[in-house]
């Protein structure tokens, strides 16, 4: 392990306490009066933070990131938000000691030299304790429910989230040892780590079968804790220790720091984990990674330390020139700040090396920093040996291995020689502290490199015998031998490389070559030398000849074979190479570096994982095969192929005659039958009838057949089977058949296919060749049971462009719906309509593509009612909407009006489904008030726009007026006030409507007015001022329920201004009609309604004469009106009676009686479709008549209505025909 320096910076007070963001972006410093914000990433001070008036003591982050604490000398807490905002702050009765965060539930404590507070976001109060002690230091349990305080009198209380005390843990030393940090683990995997802490010794070994456990990456420096799923294998004779323990007990485990100068663990229970550690200097903070694997402390010996989690220290990380008060480190990463005395602040990286050895198919590595896991690369199975030490080094070899600690090397051997074995004990211990760069370990010997120099060393510590190198050496391996007489291959920096015996004092000079060497290997018979240089370059060697006989590029790590001489295999740039001979190199993807090669399996090293990889020898065994090194094929082949290459590497052997490699793969298989291996032998060499006879008696008639029909001898084949099963035969003319498939002979393969019955087969080739002819006769031929032939007719009978005979296909097998499909493809509508009226469920299958085809060919209108028909209502309405847009934009407000009446009775019809009710009715009464709009502004569009004008000044005064007091809201798309405006003003200007004309000016003069009515609307604004501002009372609007005359421009809109009765306008001039709408008494039914008023009830005749009245002063004469002698009043006239001033409308609602009162021909009725209730409208001058459109309900006087007819044949809103009968 190495500490780097990051960035470091320096402030003016002493550094007391600091926190991270759990995202790790930030780092609160906690310095003199203030709070300082770093960001982590470069060392920048982002923002001093001012809110305490003395020394800030502590600081805490929560574990969401939303806030943080602080807590200073000047006895209060601030609560600051991740903004840097502070938000609250609350008082103690001493200077605050500590802060922390709960991690769950996010309630701080706060402690104060008398006191603990603890209070929590969802409080407006802070719950206080009384302490019997000054408290230090307090951290909470990983799961929130405890809280642990550290006390000046050397008592660690730990408490629940109320504050109550539940286990009070008393230290020997008393006062004398106050506490002055204490910590939780944040791991949760402690289950068994400390069952054997107790009793486990370096020299003790425990096994894991199939221990599943990966150390994790160097570069985050993140470790799992030893309570893994190897630990949970552990013998059950070891588990003494802590059998009693409950598994909350071992899942928190307390880190406690005193001035005592010791470092103790303890369980929630208060028992205490172990022994106390001396430290040897006074400790001032203690920190945990974040999964708990190590430690790290500060204090007066001016330097942070790194410890394992049981205590074992493992080195520094950084001296410092003063006290250390705090040090923390970075979430989730192996960074580490440390803030000191004299205000120095720096950031660490720690680097932790590979530690490992491998041999053959055993690895050993590094794991915790003081534990060695031994893994068996083929079984999986690992074992575990903790040291209670750093582990420097590692080295194995056969039942060896060594392990390097501090001041001793250990040297195990396996306890029997069985290969699977996995148990070590100690052999040797060489109890002397030794620097070195790499450690071997033979059988007999322990070789230390030390940069130029190796030295031997008997296992008794007896240095035997030394060599001195011209370079440093770079890489050293043991390449086996006799014990004691083991051979090293050295590699050095200057390029030589060096094989010596470890009973030899004289190293032999294999080669030597221009650059230095990175890696070494040689192969199995110690003919061939493979070296990877520092150039990335794989180079081989014949050791013999120093002859070089091939390399290869992008090489990090070489291993041969060891059962096979030929093989090798490197690793570089994510790849994986093999190579066999001097074939092209075999590529494959794989991270790491190779270490090993043996048989199929390849060792890889990937950082700390180690696994052994299964790849079969396919490649390099064809590479042989291509060349006709049939035995050399066989030889890789035994090192793993799959089934295939192995019937493969037989048929290449018996084609090149080399019959013993080909017996060896059949006896491989288990295949002992030799009348059948030599049927093979004969039918390679051309004695077809011999060989069909050995393999008739062998029992494999089919292969004779095989044969036969591969040669195209297809006579022999006949005669062989003579008249035999006739399914043979079918499959033997099928066969031929394919045959003259093959050799382009269709039609005689066709006829072929028809007699042995593959009927799909001529279908395929007559489809393929447009022989329409011969496809409708085998349709014809085909019985209508053989769906997927006649199907496959079908299909070529459409790509052919024959729908009729596709027609008659589909007909027979009375597939109708692809008959439907058939015709929509075809596009042949009234085929496809006929048969969805005799056929209703294919009506979709009709309609919507036809609707998407008129869509295609712009016949909108069509396309948008075959949705409608074909109950595709959403389509209809999208189509709908479309064409509403595009009228619009392209300024056909006639045409938007007659699509937005179209969407309104869509959404009324979609809205009888209940779910839909409340959205569509909104929907549809928005459309039809659209409707109405555009459908008058098409009017001023026209005047506007045109220099002729079609309509009557009155009428584009009243649709002016209309439109006027409609848009109160927003202004609809395309709809221009500014043409409304200017039209309303140039009408009522001519009709004597001054005052209103004058408003209309006024108005347009906040408008932008285009450039082209600038001078005609800026003239006419100074004219109308020579007019008298009043209207004319001519063109004044009548209320007809309550007599009123309303103003022209009338605030209230399209209402009357006393009654707030609606007005009803002629939808083609516009005028107010002489209807009053009506509502029929609760309980009273449309249907009823109407045949009541039907009865037609006689009506009382008028008399009217003239009556004379003389006065004094005039003669006045009057017409008198008088009913019969009945004297009664019409009793609808009466409902229409109306206090004046009433601010809300109150509609005319009339009952039995009254209906029987009106006349048929008196009353309009709007007979809308459920869910809507009918309209009824009473006409009080009968003898003016009035239309309505019985499709879109728009009321007309009655010559208008048949002039617009006589003119458009239509109705003018909706377009409905005159002559149609339809409503």
């Amino acid at each position: 392990m190495r500490a780097v320096l990051t960035w470091r910076d320096k402030v003016e007070q002493c550094v007391y306490d600091l926190a991270f963001k759990p995202d790790g972006t930030q780092l609160i410093l906690a310095a003199g009066n203030r709070l300082l914000v770093y960001d982590t990433s470069d060392g920048t001070l982002l923002q001093p933070l001012k809110g305490h008036k003395d020394t800030v003591y502590c600081v805490a982050y929560a574990k969401d990131g939303k806030r943080f604490a602080s807590g200073s000398a000047d006895k209060s807490v601030i609560i600051w938000t991740s903004k840097l905002e502070g938000i609250l702050k609350y008082t103690h009765n001493d200077s605050i000691q500590c802060v922390s965060y709960n991690p769950i539930t996010h309630q701080l404590a706060s402690c104060s030299s008398s006191d603990i507070g603890l209070w929590s976001p969802e409080q407006k109060s802070v719950s206080k304790h009384k302490s019997s002690s000054k408290i230090t230091c307090c951290s909470w349990t990983n799961d929130g429910q405890y809280l642990a305080l550290g006390m000046f009198n050397g008592v660690v209380s730990i408490r629940n989230k109320s504050g109550e005390e539940k286990v009070k843990i008393e230290r020997p030393g008393g006062s004398l040892a106050p506490i002055w940090s204490i910590c939780w683990n944040p791991s949760s995997r402690w289950e068994n780590f400390w069952m054997n802490i107790e009793i486990e010794d370096a020299e003790e070994v425990t096994v894991s079968r199939y221990f599943k456990e990966i150390p994790s990456t160097l570069k985050s420096a993140v470790y799992s804790s030893q309570g893994s799923e190897a630990e949970e294998d552990e013998p059950d004779e070891e588990d003494d220790s802590a059998g009693d323990d409950s598994l909350e007990e071992r899942n928190d485990i307390l880190a406690v720091a005193d001035w005592g100068q010791k470092l103790s663990f303890y369980q929630l229970s208060g028992k205490q984990v172990g022994k106390d550690h001396s430290l040897n200097f006074d400790p001032c903070c203690i920190s945990y990674f974040t999964k708990g694997e190590y430690i790290v402390l500060g204090g007066s010996d001016k330097q942070a330390s790194l410890f394992t989690k049981d205590g074992v220290r493992l080195g520094a990380i950084g001296e410092q020139t003063s006290w250390v008060w705090t040090c923390k480190v970075k979430p989730d990463s192996n960074y580490v700040v440390v803030g000191c005395q004299d205000g120095t602040v720096s950031f660490y990286q720690l680097i932790f090396s590979t530690v490992h050895g491998l041999y053959k198919d055993r690895y050993a590595y590094r794991d915790s920093m003081t534990d060695v896991i031994v893994q068996h690369l083929i079984t999986e199975q690992k074992v575990r040996i903790k040291c209670k030490e750093l582990v420097k080094k590692i080295a194995i070899y056969k039942n060896r291995l060594a392990i390097q600690l501090p001041e001793k090397i250990l040297v195990y051997e396996l306890y029997s020689e069985d290969s699977l074995d996995m148990r070590y004990r100690v052999k040797e211990k060489i109890a002397r502290k030794f620097e070195c760069n790499l450690l071997v370990v033979c059988a007999s010997h322990i070789i230390l490199c030390q940069e130029r120099r190796l030295q031997c060393l008997s296992f008794s510590g007896v240095k035997e015998r030394e060599w001195q190198m011209e370079s440093l050496i770079r890489y050293i391996k043991v390449i086996g031998g006799p014990p004691g007489r083991e051979g090293l291959l050295v590699g050095l920096k200057n390029g030589q490389i060096l094989k010596i015996f470890v009973d030899n004092l004289f190293a032999i000079i294999l080669l030597k070559q221009a650059t230095a060497v990175r890696c070494l290997d040689m192969s199995a018979s110690r003919n061939k030398l493979a070296v990877v240089d520092e150039n990335d370059m794989c180079l081989v060697y014949d050791i013999h000849t120093k002859e070089l006989l091939f390399q290869e590029p992008n090489a990090n790590s070489v291993a041969w074979n060891t059962q096979c001489e030929d093989m090798l295999c490197f690793s570089g740039g994510g790849y994986l190479n093999i190579k066999a001979s001097t074939f092209p190199v075999h590529q494959q993807k794989l991270q790491g570096f190779v270490v090993g090669y043996n048989g199929s399996k390849i060792f890889c090293l990937h950082v700390f994982s180690m696994s052994a990889v299964e790849v079969p020898q396919s490649a390099p065994m064809y590479q042989y095969l291509d060349r006709k090194m049939f035995r050399e094929a066989y030889q890789i082949a035994c090192l793993g192929v799959t089934d295939t290459d192995w019937r493969e590497l037989a048929m290449e052997a018996l084609e090149g005659l080399e019959f013993e490699t080909a017996k060896k793969e059949r006896k491989k298989r288990g295949e002992t039958n030799n009348d059948l291996f030599l049927a093979d032998v004969f039918s390679y060499q051309g004695k077809f009838h011999e060989a069909a006879k050995l393999y008739k008696r062998s029992g494999h008639e089919n292969l004779a057949l095989d044969m036969y029909t591969d040669l195209r001898m297809f006579e022999y084949a006949k005669d062989f089977l003579g008249s035999e099963d006739p399914k043979e035969t079918k499959m033997l003319i099928t066969k031929q058949a394919d045959w003259a498939r093959n050799i382009n002979e269709p039609k005689a393969a066709v006829e072929m296919y028809i007699s042995a019955g593959e009927h799909r087969k001529a279908i395929e080739i007559s489809g393929d060749h447009g022989w329409v002819d011969m496809l409708i006769e085998i349709a014809r031929k085909l019985d209508k049971a053989e769906r997927e032939p006649l199907l496959l007719c079908a299909h070529f009978f459409k790509k052919l462009d024959n729908p009729g005979y596709a027609a008659e296909t589909y007909l027979k097998i009375g597939d109708l719906k692809s008959l439907v499909q058939l015709h929509v493809e075809t596009q042949r509508w009234d085929e496809a309509f006929a048969l969805g009226e005799k056929h209703p469920e294919f009506k979709d299958d009709i309609y919507v593509p036809y609707a998407q085809w008129l869509a295609e060919n712009d016949r909108f209108e069509e396309a948008q009612k075959a949705f409608h028909k074909a109950g595709r209502q959403g389509e209809a309405v999208r189509v709908l909407e479309q064409l509403t847009h595009n009228a619009v934009v392209e300024s056909r407000f006639n045409d938007a009006a007659y699509y937005y009446w179209m969407l309104s009775m869509q959404c009324l019809d979609i809205a009888q489904d209940p779910a839909q009710k409340e959205v569509m009715l909104g929907k549809f009464h928005h459309f039809q008030h659209l409707a109405e709009l555009y459908h008058g502004y098409h009017a001023i569009q026209r005047y506007v726009e045109e220099p002729f004008s079609f309509h009557l000044p009155e009428t584009l005064f009243n649709i002016s007026r209309f439109l006027l007091h409609s848009l109160t809201k927003d202004t609809p798309l395309g709809i221009s006030k500014v043409n409304t405006l200017f039209t309303l003003a140039k009408q009522s200007k001519a009709l004597g409507a001054y005052k209103l004309a004058r408003h209309a000016y006024d108005k347009l003069q906040g408008l932008q007015i285009p450039a082209r009515f600038q001078k005609s609307i800026e003239l006419g604004s100074l004219t109308i001022r020579s007019k008298p501002f009043h209207d004319s009372e001519e063109l004044v609007p009548l209320c007809y329920r309550c007599s009123t005359n309303n103003p022209l421009l009338n605030n209230l809109g399209n209402v009357c201004i006393n009654c707030r009765q609606p007005f009803v306008f002629s939808a083609s001039s516009y005028e107010v009609l002489h209807l009053v709408e009506f509502y029929l008494e609760e309980g009273i039914t449309d249907e009823e309604a109407v045949s009541l008023i039907d009865l037609e009830a006689p009506r009382l005749k008028r008399e009217s004469k003239w009556q004379e009245i003389t006065s004094n002063n005039a003669q006045t004469l009057r017409l008198d009106e008088s009913m019969d002698s009945v004297g009664d009043d019409d009793p609808f006239t009466a409902k229409l009676s109306f206090e004046q001033g009433g601010s809300e409308f109150v509609p005319v609602v009339v009952n039995r009686s009254v209906l029987r009162s009106m006349s048929r021909r008196d009353v309009l009725i709007k007979r809308w479709p459920p869910p809507l209730r009918w309209q009824y409208f009473r006409s009080l001058l009968p003898d003016a008549a009035i239309t309505m459109c019985p499709s879109c309900f728009q009321m007309f006087h009655s010559e208008d209505y048949e002039l617009l007819l006589l003119q458009h044949t239509c109705c003018p809103y909706c377009r409905r025909r005159a002559d149609d009968p339809s409503p």
